[in-house]
Formats: structure tokens, C-alpha cells, sequence
């Protein structure tokens, strides 16, 4: 069974991203043929403990308890409004606070929503960099939806576009297998035990 987070940046309710990523989460279950398990995040109701923890360094119980759900994650897909062609300041700002290394070697599947088409490059030009730089394993298959694409649902691409994205993605969760948590604060401890020990006192030093 994979788990997943779904982060949703919408900011109503209902909201359009919301729906989208709920659609993307079923694609997915259903490429894998109903063995995943999805958590969703409304970052909307997370929106004071983000930048509670933006000013003050740490986070609250509820924001700890989103960031596990996306740390024992095998896969996440993150979904946010598009604004002036880039994501949402809400979005940006939880993926900022996030722990370092929480997405390291993770899945990661990416879309958008927007008004217009003309946001859609918000998936190569502003979501991919992002995760990129944090470390995540990036599904080739984006999904961008303007707001007349959920009119025709059922007759137009935007159906057709989430069910590859979910095939694709199930197939990356597939291949990369079981996901280790890293443990930064463990690591970073380790680092500095043996930067202290220094080199190994009991090897003997070369014979003259």
C-alpha cells in the first residue's frame, strides 16, 4: 500500500484546486489499482501556523502533524493556484517551513490551476525548478487545468490529461520503491560526533 500526501493550495471553498487534486489522487489510486492510501492537506486551514512558524521558527502541533503526513509519505502531489504565472504565496511559504531533506528522493507529482491558459507554464517555469531544488524525484506529467476545463469534464482533454498524469506517476512511485525517511537532525549529529572524535586513535601510524 503507497502512501501519499496531497497538498491543495486552493484558497476557497470549494475550490478548483481542490477538485483537481482530488482527481489527480483518484487517477493514481486507480493506476495502482486501489493499493494507495491518500492524506489530503487543505493548506487554507494550515495558513496562521505557516507563518506563525515563517516568524518564529517553529512550527505548531497541527503544522508538525502536517509535516509527518508528508515525511512517511512514499509519494506527494501538489496541487496550487497559479497567480501572475507562479505559485500561490500559501503554497510557497508551507514548502519554505517545511523541514530541509523532507522531500529528498520523493515522488512528486505537480499541477496547477489558473483562470486562463496563460498561467500554464507555471508548472516548468516556477512548480519543477521548485522541487527540483528541493531534492524531489519529479513526475514528467504535469497537469494544468483553466477554469473552462472543468465544464467539460467528461468531453474534453483535461479527464484524459489526469488519468496519464496518474498513470505516470504510479508508475515513478512503482520503480523507486520503498522510501527512506531521512533524519537530517540524526545525520547532521553523526557528522559532528565524528568531526570532534576526529580520525580513528586506534589504527597505528606507518613504521618508519
Amino acid at each position: 500500500m503507497k502512501k501519499i500526501a496531497v497538498v491543495s493550495g486552493g484558497l476557497r471553498e470549494p475550490s478548483s484546486t481542490r477538485l483537481l487534486a482530488d482527481r489527480l489522487g483518484a487517477a493514481v489510486r486507480v493506476a495502482l489499482d486501489g493499493e494507495a492510501e491518500l492524506t489530503v492537506l487543505e493548506l487554507r486551514h494550515l495558513g496562521r501556523a505557516i507563518m506563525d512558524a515563517m516568524l518564529t521558527g517553529f512550527p505548531s502541533t497541527e503544522l508538525s502533524a502536517a509535516f509527518d503526513t508528508v515525511a512517511d509519505a512514499d509519494g506527494l502531489i501538489a496541487v496550487t493556484p497559479a497567480f501572475n504565472a507562479s505559485y500561490s504565496g500559501l503554497f510557497k511559504s508551507f514548502f519554505d517551513v517545511l523541514p530541509e531533506e523532507t522531500l529528498s528522493d520523493m515522488p512528486v507529482l505537480i499541477a496547477a490551476t489558473g483562470g486562463t491558459d496563460r498561467h500554464s507554464l507555471v508548472l516548468e517555469h516556477a512548480m519543477r525548478p521548485m522541487f527540483s531544488y528541493l531534492h524531489a524525484i519529479i513526475s514528467p506529467t504535469g497537469v494544468y487545468a483553466a477554469t473552462d476545463d472543468f465544464g467539460s469534464w467528461e468531453a474534453g482533454s483535461l479527464r484524459a490529461r489526469v488519468d496519464k498524469a496518474g498513470a505516470d506517476f504510479a508508475r515513478l512511485l512503482t520503480s523507486c520503491g520503498q522510501r527512506r525517511r531521512r533524519d537530517v537532525f540524526a545525520e547532521e549529529l553523526d557528522a559532528m560526533s565524528r568531526l570532534l572524535n576526529g580520525p580513528d586513535r586506534t589504527r597505528r601510524a606507518p613504521e618508519e
